[in-house]
């Protein structure tokens, strides 16, 4: 089986940059492939739900809903 692990390295400075590992996520789970989560740097600072509640990158739905999904499938995370 795959194995993906995907490293969020923006927040709030990179909005659509900080969205894109979480929809990997999403994407990954829906078509069966083991993944996990990590937020380092800037990052870091999504697992904040004041910082994540106001970060929605471009075209993308807002990244507490996306995040929620992950959670959900209980996706593991590292911070």
């Amino acid at each position: 089986m795959a194995k993906v692990f995907y490293i969020a390295t923006h927040a709030t400075d990179d909005p659509t940059k900080a969205t894109l590992p979480v929809i990997g996520a999403v994407g990954s789970k829906a078509a069966d492939i083991e993944c996990t989560l990590g937020f380092i740097g800037e990052g870091a600072y999504l697992i904040k739900d004041s910082v994540a509640a106001h970060v929605q990158g471009v075209g993308f739905p807002p990244f507490k809903e996306l995040f929620a999904q992950v959670v959900a499938q209980n996706v593991p995370i590292f911070v």
